[in-house]
């Protein structure tokens, strides 16, 4: 019986011996594959299996006549096995998965029309500015630059109420003014008139 035991121990051991060496041979073993265009390599069995070959695709060593198909190599057999998936737990239930719920397509929302925005009165502000009362103009510009920026914001009101504010300076400098000219050729008129008297 012992006879037996060392017998099968030994045989062991051999066999081992003879798969190492056969796994060192493989490992030893410089691979190259091509894809019809280019070859590529030499690589070692693991850094072949890093690479992104399929069981098509045709391989070649030291000792082989012709480019092979992988799969038809054994050694190669490896790379192309799927990973076997983890045992769980019987009583576990069974993970959860999130239903599918199919993508609606991307559609841009349609912004409703608007209109046109209200008079900026940007033009006429600018143009009081030639005029005496520049203060009040200014406020008129001030008010009428907002008026399209809140607009498109979406803030109607706010656009509506920098229209009045910038019409209502706009026409406060554009009266003050003309009021200015008339008094002062009023005034002109009435020192000439004055003057030619004398």
């Amino acid at each position: 019986m012992a006879d037996k035991v060392i017998e099968l121990y030994a045989y062991q051991r051999k066999r081992k011996t003879v798969m190492d060496i056969n796994l060192s041979k493989d490992q030893a073993k410089k691979y190259f594959y091509t894809d019809g265009q280019h070859q590529y390599g030499p690589f070692s069995l693991d850094e072949l299996q890093a690479q992104s070959i399929s069981r098509d695709t045709k391989i070649w060593y030291q000792g082989l006549e012709n480019w092979t198909p992988a799969r038809d190599l054994p050694e190669l057999a490896s790379i192309f096995q799927a990973p076997t998936p983890p045992v769980s737990d019987p009583g576990a239930p069974p993970p959860y998965q999130q239903p599918y719920q199919q993508q609606q397509p991307y559609q841009q929302q349609q912004q409703p029309y608007l209109g046109p925005p209200p008079k900026t009165w940007l033009l006429e502000s600018i143009l009081t500015v030639f005029f005496c009362c520049w203060p009040f103009s200014i406020a008129g510009i001030v008010n009428a630059s907002k008026v399209e920026s809140r607009f498109y914001a979406g803030d109607i009101d706010g656009a509506e109420r920098a229209s009045q504010e910038a019409r209502k300076w706009t026409m406060v400098s554009f009266w003050v003014g003309l009021s200015f000219f008339i008094l002062y050729f009023v005034f002109i008129l009435a020192v000439g008139t004055a003057s030619s008297r004398y």
